[in-house]
């Protein structure tokens, strides 16, 4: 079996069955990862460019782990010290890139877009690691993998994402990932952190937080994107952990056990409490295992089968 695109840009319109094969697929290399030798050659020969245009820790050292695991040749470009300091366009970067023989491209961007651009321009394989507010599709596909080895399965799950939903490219490729597999999806934070119609998407809009954690089995916590915002949005931080952080005392409303995410960096006592992000609810650190295994399978799947 094969995906129907040879690119991953987004979980958009992503047929139901290529979700089930790259999570089908990643159970496999996770099995690899908890081996002796975690190394596997099924991408021996190829190159592998990581263009990163924002800062990133986790994503990024996940890609190469990923790539290194798969016996890739991998090449990191940021750009500190790169010729788009002097000028230099997105497409003569990745053009003398690929020039360079390169076979996959993963890129993060802070423009909504720039991985679509980038798979019309270039004839390499293109996996987006996030561009902009828009969608981080290896994120939701992580975080999808671990909720059905958490749950059994994603259909019919009950699944709220909290906070900063306006500015989170998390969101929406959960939003789009998680409705394709049959999970309720909602969501739940002040208005002016909730996008205008985002009712169009399917999903439900809550404003309270007391009033979710009785119906659903997880909470999907999104970091305050601080770096993203415009000022005024709410009156403060201790402002908004008072109504949205997600800590024991509101999870005391909690009608079943319910399973906590966060796709980190997490701003600890501000969405969510540090007691509760290293209790037994949460499913963080598996979700940082998880991201490599997942983006083993997508690496594969793209690598050697398109």
């Amino acid at each position: 079996m094969k995906l129907h695109s040879r690119h991953l840009l987004g979980l958009d319109g992503m047929p139901k069955e290529d979700i089930q094969l790259i999570l089908d697929t990643a159970i496999s290399f996770k099995e690899v990862l908890e081996r002796p030798i975690k190394k596997v050659p099924p991408l021996q020969g190829k190159t592998i460019a990581n263009m990163f245009f924002e800062s990133s820790t986790r994503t990024r050292l996940s890609f190469e782990l990923a790539e290194r695991r798969l016996s890739a040749d991998v090449v990191s470009f940021t750009t500190v010290g790169s010729s788009v300091t002097k000028g230099e366009t997105l497409k003569d970067t990745a053009r003398n890139i690929e020039a360079m023989k390169i076979d996959m491209v993963v890129i993060r961007h802070s423009a909504p877009g720039a991985a679509h651009f980038l798979s019309r321009v270039v004839d390499a394989n293109v996996l987006n690691a996030g561009d902009g507010s828009h969608e981080h599709p290896t994120q939701a596909l992580l975080d999808m993998f671990t909720l059905r080895d958490r749950h059994g399965t994603l259909e019919g799950l009950k699944v709220c994402i909290v906070g900063d939903v306006t500015h989170s490219r998390v969101a929406r490729s959960n939003i789009f990932g998680l409705k394709t597999m049959g999970a309720h999806v909602s969501v739940c934070g002040p208005a002016t952190l909730i996008p205008r119609e985002i009712e169009k998407l399917g999903v439900d809009v809550y404003h309270n937080l007391e009033d979710v954690i009785p119906n659903v089995d997880v909470l999907n916590v999104l970091r305050i994107q601080l770096e993203r915002q415009e000022r005024g949005l709410f009156p403060s931080l201790r402002e908004y952990h008072r109504f949205f952080g997600v800590t024991q005392e509101k999870m005391a409303r909690a009608t079943r056990p319910i399973t906590i995410m966060h796709p980190g960096p997490i701003n600890r006592d501000v969405e969510i409490s540090a007691d509760l992000a290293d209790s037994e609810h949460s499913v963080i650190l598996q979700q940082v295992t998880n991201g490599v295994a997942v983006r083993m399978a997508v690496l594969y799947l793209l690598g050697t089968t398109n």
